[in-house]
């Protein structure tokens, strides 16, 4: 039972069950730096992500 994310060219897998929040925290992606995307729709960090998905991660680049 497990996820993949994608963030550019790294892929990191972790436990289906959790929030997109627990798992970007678990591998180290600072959830304001990306935007998650299932199956082209936006997901927002409290989205529980089961077995088999992909979520793909967009960096989000701001300056001033």
């Amino acid at each position: 039972m497990s996820v993949k994310l994608i963030l550019r060219d790294k892929e990191y897998e972790v436990k289906a069950g959790m929030t997109l929040l627990s798992a970007l925290k678990k591998t180290g992606i600072v959830p304001e730096s990306v935007i998650a995307t299932r199956d082209g729709e936006l997901i927002t960090e409290d989205e529980i992500l089961q077995d088999g998905q992909v979520v793909k991660l967009i960096a989000v680049i701001s300056g001033g």
